[in-house]
């Protein structure tokens, strides 16, 4: 991509109504847009990376079996009332709009009740069992104070797993395999050696959950870390009940800030026996399916990584997530042969399939480093008039502030290695 051809500009002030490093440094940037509080649009760059977050987990859904749906965002109040979770005293997250024949629909936070309802016209015998679904899709909350930019929002995007069974045995075999996943999407992103499994409650849900929190001192939770153990719990349900469950002693934990990034929840038979969701086993026997439900928010997780990889001069992104591999800048001077030479690097660069932002704009060599360290591309390719004059060009690693000088080749070669 050509940087001219982006509408978007960069902004030199951080918005004066954002707190949180993450929506700063993302406006800035152009890689979103804030509509209202805790609602974000996002702009070119910012969609590539959400996609690229999309793109690991969906691979991640794929690989344990999990088939891909949509469900609606506008919902039937009927199957909420069953569950208990329609009413605003039981449920604090609702969103609900009156329609012009004068009946009342909800804005989705979640989906075990819709989804469960359209099971009973597909799910019957013990055959079709065991199964799951997910989707990609966007949530809506009515939180009180939406903050933090993207780590608290009240329009998001969740990727919501759900998983059907004929017991807790199986269902149990099957949270394992979930809990895998998520630490290989954790891993992926960059985030693997900060990202704890931690016991905690349980929400509507039930008594107890897990959940994935990554440490970082923006983060809203605390929670009670065994480096030697490698157990962490939540603060808000730490008592000595569950130290005794985990054979833990307060006294070797130690209290860290983090964002809660993914949960896993036994559903149990909560939701099939509300909504009469059954099956037929071998005897004919009618018997509730044992579901189980698992949380994971892209949009978050995109926050969450800014959080904890931006440096002083603006974001710094993972090559896993980075809109561009390279950010290509021509240095022109006064020297056309310098943006002859850019732009057939650049032509270059993308017939062997490299992801390159083109800078091929008229700034000053300041404001397109300053730019360019903003947006945070992991690889930085400087033509300039020294350059030319001694065929070496210099590439600056974003993550960890090498400086490489290379001949044309060579900077194929390197850039093709670090190719994800």
């Amino acid at each position: 991509m050509r940087q001219s051809a982006l509408f978007t500009k960069i902004r030199r002030e951080a918005p004066k109504d954002e707190a949180a490093k993450n929506a700063q440094l993302l406006i800035r940037a152009g890689f979103i847009h804030k509509e209202m509080a805790g609602v974000y649009s996002f702009l070119p760059l910012g969609w590539r990376v959400l996609n690229k977050i999309n793109e690991i987990i969906r691979r991640a859904m794929n690989a344990l079996g999990a088939i891909e749906l949509h469900l609606t965002g506008l919902q039937n109040p009927t199957p909420w009332q069953a569950s208990g979770r329609w009413s605003d005293q039981e449920a604090d997250f609702w969103f609900k709009t009156k329609l012009k024949n004068k009946s009342i629909v909800g804005l989705a936070a979640t989906h075990e009740e819709p989804l469960v309802s359209l099971l009973r016209d597909h799910l019957h015998s013990y055959r079709d069992l065991p199964f799951c679904v997910y989707q990609i899709q966007t949530k809506f909350r009515n939180e009180t104070r939406a903050k933090s930019g993207l780590l608290r929002c009240r329009e998001f995007l969740m990727k919501d797993l759900y998983s059907f069974h004929h017991s807790q045995e199986e269902f149990e075999l099957f949270y394992d395999k979930v809990r895998s996943a998520y630490e290989d999407i954790f891993k992926t992103v960059g985030l693997g050696g900060r990202t704890h499994l931690t016991f905690a409650g349980g929400g509507t849900f039930s008594r107890y959950s897990y959940e994935f929190q990554t440490v970082c001192e923006a983060g809203e939770d605390t929670i009670y870390l065994s480096e030697n153990k490698g157990v962490a719990v939540n603060a808000e349900i730490i008592n000595d009940e569950v130290l005794r469950q985990f054979g833990l002693e307060k006294e070797e934990l130690v209290p860290h800030r983090a964002i809660e990034v993914g949960n896993l929840f036994n559903l149990g038979q909560r939701f099939s026996e509300a909504l009469d969701l059954t099956y037929l086993d071998e005897k004919g026997n009618k018997q509730p399916v044992w579901m189980g439900s698992y949380g994971l928010g892209p949009s978050r997780l995109l926050g969450t990584i800014v959080e904890v990889f931006a440096d002083d001069k603006g974001l710094v992104w993972p090559r896993s997530l980075a809109p561009f591999l390279v950010h290509l800048l021509a240095l022109r001077a006064q020297n056309p042969e310098v943006k002859k030479f850019a732009e057939k690097l650049y032509e270059q660069l993308e017939r062997v399939e490299l992801e390159v932002l083109f800078d091929d704009r008229d700034l000053t060599a300041g404001e397109q480093f300053a730019e360019s360290d903003l947006i945070g591309l992991p690889y930085r390719v400087v033509v300039s008039e020294k350059a030319l004059t001694s065929g070496k060009f210099e590439i600056v690693s974003r993550i960890d502030g090498s400086i490489e000088s290379l001949s044309l080749d060579e900077v194929v070669k390197f850039l093709k290695t670090k190719h994800v």
